[in-house]
C-alpha cells in the first residue's frame, strides 16, 4: 500500500488503516480553487483519491456553490465521484431559498447552515488569550474593515423559535433530498433546526464536526441528536490540531455508536497532512484506540455513501 510523503505523518499509517477507509468518502474537503491558499486542487486530489482506493468526496467551500465544479472534477477523473455543496453563509445570500433551490437543481449534495458568518462562529470577530484564528477570519475581518459584512446569521428569530426563512430553507433541502449539515450553529440552533427538519421531510442530517470548538457537544448531546435521527460527523483536524481531547473523540463515537456516526478529515489546509493520507492517519488513530477495521470501514465508507448515493 501507497505511503505518505508527508515528514509529518511518514511511516504512521499501516495496511490496515488503508485496508479500513478502502471506497471511502470524504464528505468535507477544502481544496482549491478558493479564495484561501489550499494544499491542493480538486483535480490532483481526485487522482490522489483514485489512486489510494478511496471513492469520492464533496467538495466544501465557505463562499462558493461547488456543484457544477464537481461535475467537471468527475468527469476529469473517470472513477471517482465528486460532489458538490453550498454553504448559507452571506456570499450566497445567507439563509438563502433560491440559492438552495438553484444548487438543488445543479446536484448539490450538501446544504451546509451558516459557518464563517454563523452568529455562534465569534473566530475573527472576538479574540480569546492566544487564540490562533483561523485562515477565513482574515477574510471576515477584511470584509468588517471595508464595512460590507452584515449582521451574524443564525436560523432562530428574536422570539427564539426557527425563522420562517430558515423553514423555507428546509423546504428546499427536503425538496430536493439534500444533506442538511449544522455548519457551525451552536447547541441551542441545533436542537431546535433538527427536529423541525425531521417534521418537515429532510431525511439526512448531519451534525457537523460535533467536537469543533464552537460546537462542542457532549456525547450525550450527540447521542440525544443520533436519536432524531441525524448521523454524527466527526473531523480528523479538530482534534489533530488539538482543538479537542483524542480520548473524548473515541468516547463520543462509542457512546453514539458507529452505525450512527461519520469520519470527515476537514483538510485541505497548507498546515495540514494531505488529504487521502490524513484519512489513512485518521483510521490509524481509531486502530490504535480498539476500533476494528469493519467499524471504522462502517464510518469512512458505508454511512457516507448511504448519504450521498440515496
Amino acid at each position: 500500500m501507497s505511503t505518505t510523503t508527508d515528514s509529518k505523518i511518514s511511516g504512521s499509517i499501516s495496511d490496515r488503516a488503508w485496508e479500513a477507509i478502502q471506497g471511502g468518502y470524504d464528505l468535507q474537503v477544502h481544496v482549491a480553487p478558493d479564495v484561501i491558499e489550499r494544499r491542493t486542487d480538486d483535480v490532483d486530489l481526485a487522482k490522489d483519491f483514485l489512486a489510494h482506493g478511496l471513492k469520492g468526496f464533496v467538495l466544501k467551500s465557505h463562499y462558493i456553490p461547488t456543484a457544477e465544479r464537481a461535475k467537471v472534477v468527475a468527469r476529469a477523473v473517470p472513477g471517482i465521484k465528486s460532489y458538490g455543496a453550498i454553504t448559507l453563509n452571506h456570499s450566497v445570500g445567507g439563509l438563502n431559498p433560491v440559492a438552495l433551490e438553484i444548487a438543488g437543481r445543479s446536484g448539490a449534495k450538501i446544504v451546509w447552515f451558516p459557518t464563517v458568518d454563523a452568529a455562534n462562529e465569534t473566530a475573527g470577530r472576538v479574540d480569546g488569550p492566544n487564540t490562533k484564528l483561523p485562515f477565513w477570519a482574515k477574510i471576515q475581518r477584511e470584509l468588517s474593515a471595508e464595512g460590507i459584512s452584515p449582521a451574524p446569521l443564525s436560523p432562530i428569530d428574536s422570539n427564539g423559535n426557527l425563522s420562517e426563512m430558515t423553514k423555507r430553507c428546509l423546504e428546499r433541502i427536503a425538496k430536493h433530498n439534500m444533506i442538511l449539515a449544522t455548519g457551525h450553529l451552536g447547541r441551542v440552533e441545533i436542537f431546535k433546526l433538527v427536529p423541525k427538519a425531521r417534521e418537515m421531510g429532510v431525511k439526512k442530517i448531519v451534525i457537523t464536526h460535533a467536537e469543533f470548538p464552537s460546537q462542542s457537544l457532549t456525547g450525550e448531546e450527540q447521542k440525544e441528536l443520533a436519536d432524531m435521527g441525524a448521523t454524527i460527523e466527526h473531523c480528523f483536524t479538530t482534534t489533530y490540531t488539538n482543538k479537542a481531547r483524542w480520548e473524548d473523540l473515541f468516547a463520543n463515537v462509542r457512546k453514539t455508536g458507529v452505525e450512527r456516526t461519520m469520519l470527515s478529515t476537514d483538510l485541505g489546509q497548507t498546515i495540514n497532512p494531505p488529504v487521502a493520507e490524513g484519512f489513512a492517519l485518521y483510521a490509524q488513530r481509531f486502530l490504535d484506540a480498539g476500533f476494528s477495521v469493519e467499524e471504522i470501514h462502517h464510518m469512512a465508507a458505508t454511512i457516507p455513501a448511504r448519504l450521498v448515493e440515496e
